[in-house]
């Protein structure tokens, strides 16, 4: 018999209300010759057209004249090859050429899909059987590129979800790069992405074993500035750059809330988005805990899976993975070590299972392979939907399944508690599949998650619908145990 499902009446839309002022560059010639008409207003001029911008625009943004400045910041270089005194401009002028260089970007106004909850740290002042919850979710816009928001919530005692107040402003994060690279490390990371040692080589071999990040980016940019570089030799220094802006740390002020907070695509190596990010509350063999998150960086034509950790949500760490088994999407931490090991699901070849164990969270080899499509409703690929969930009976693990049409639909599974690799029982049928009203969006017939939870002996699983919306469901342990011990 079908495990039941109990779909809660809760609906996470696309809001296009929700915006970020992002930097905006037309081009250098462009540019320059923007900056040229700018510069022919007298102050005057300059201050009437600054605060017809700010009367438009500062109700929308906290401290939008901090980010024009900012963005006219980045343009100093072509601002001085006018031959003009950057130090001369007033901050007025700058705050004009800034407002220039910005646009809003409506990053929830597309989708609102692939939600992963953990458990918030906060656990205080709640009524019995009460949890309080945070829930991401990627969110896409304009050009389909993706970003991870947050919403808080409780689960009251029946598993009903009281979702916070949303608030009126969205923040970037302030951005600081990783200092020194290790580079024994960083060419093994190369070889895994295929960048040809043809072109590498002549950048790396005069680096040292420690080297800057900026050491890297002037070197590289030296050759990119030859006009006469070929294109694969163009594209192997870029991804280059790239990984090196794939380590970084992220900071929010203190003063937004976690629902202001966006995790926007910042290096090069996912400039077309920050995809499917599962997230785990990681509890050590020493009782610390922190929040780790596996996400799919994608650049246009290269995907490069990382991993994020934070112990607040304020301050974020962000690293890619690294080795034979950080290829392809899908990858996810299990909440606790397993005889000292860091443990990972991955899906390396697409279309099954696999399960690594590590010494470090950032470092994943030797593959193993635990799960294949078995029955036809997952005959095109399998893989997780979510880090495994730990029961008394075993390692829960909620899993998608691909079958005809590309139809997406949801399963599970049950794995041995000191050796997940193996299988102790499987759902014969989806847990959840798409219903007539959840067919329609923007990718059709798919139900997907990136991460449940257990609250009152409740599975709490949100799920996204056809890649547009979000809600949950609400399964029965007890229910659910029983028929993977069946299977």
């Amino acid at each position: 018999m079908r495990v039941s499902v109990v779909r809660k009446n809760v609906k996470f839309i696309p809001d296009s209300s929700r915006v970020v002022a992002r930097y905006f560059m037309n081009g250098e010639q462009r540019t320059q010759k923007m900056v040229s008409r700018i510069m022919t207003l007298d102050e005057k001029q300059v201050n009437f057209a600054l605060e017809h911008t700010l009367r438009e625009f500062a109700s929308r943004h906290r401290n939008i004249s901090k980010v024009f400045l900012k963005h006219c910041g980045n343009i100093q270089g072509i601002i001085e090859s006018l031959q003009i005194n950057y130090a001369d401009l007033s901050d007025e002028r700058r705050m004009l050429i800034g407002s220039y260089c910005t646009m809003e970007y409506a990053i929830e106004s597309a989708a609102f899909f692939n939600p992963s909850i953990v458990e918030d740290f906060d656990q205080l002042y709640l009524e019995k059987g009460e949890k309080r919850i945070i829930i991401s979710f990627r969110a896409t816009g304009e050009g389909h590129i993706s970003s991870i928001v947050f919403r808080r919530g409780i689960l009251d005692k029946n598993n009903d979800l009281q979702v916070m107040k949303v608030g009126g402003y969205i923040d970037k994060a302030e951005i600081s790069h990783k200092k020194l690279y290790n580079k024994k490390r960083f060419v093994k990371k190369l070889e895994e992405m295929h960048i040809p040692d043809k072109y590498s080589t002549s950048i790396m071999q005069d680096l040292p074993e420690k080297f800057e990040y900026y050491g890297l980016k002037s070197a590289v940019n030296k050759v990119l500035d030859d006009p006469k570089i070929s294109v694969e030799r163009r594209r192997a220094l870029e991804e280059m750059t790239w990984l090196a802006d794939s380590f970084y740390d992220i900071q929010f002020k203190h003063d937004s809330d976690i629902t202001e907070r966006v995790i926007f695509p910042v290096s090069d190596s996912e400039s077309r988005g920050v995809e499917d990010a599962r997230f785990v509350r990681f509890v050590d063999d020493d009782k610390t805990e922190k929040i780790y998150a596996t996400y799919t960086a994608y650049n246009g034509h290269t995907i490069l899976p990382k991993l994020l950790s934070t112990e607040n949500f304020y301050t974020f760490r962000v690293m890619p993975l690294h080795g034979t088994g950080a290829l392809n999407k899908n990858l996810a931490m299990f909440p606790r070590k397993i005889k000292g090991k860091y443990v990972m699901l991955a899906r390396i070849d697409g279309a099954n299972n696999y399960l690594m164990y590590s010494d470090r969270p950032t470092v994943w080899n030797k593959p193993v392979l635990i799960q294949e499509p078995r029955y036809p409703w997952e005959f095109v690929q399998i893989g997780n939907c979510g880090s495994p969930l730990l029961t008394e009976e075993g390692w829960v693990v909620i899993t998608h399944g691909v079958g005809p049409m590309r139809r997406y639909c949801i399963g599970a599974s049950l794995f041995d508690l000191d050796d997940p690799s193996k299988e102790i029982g499987r759902l014969d049928e989806p847990l959840l599949s798409p219903r007539e009203d959840e067919r329609e969006g923007y990718v059709p017939n798919v139900v997907y998650s990136c991460g449940a939870i257990i609250n009152n002996n409740s599975l709490i699983l949100p799920y996204a619908v056809s890649d547009f919306s979000s809600t949950y469901g609400v399964v029965d342990m007890a229910e659910l145990l029983d028929a993977l011990k069946k299977k």
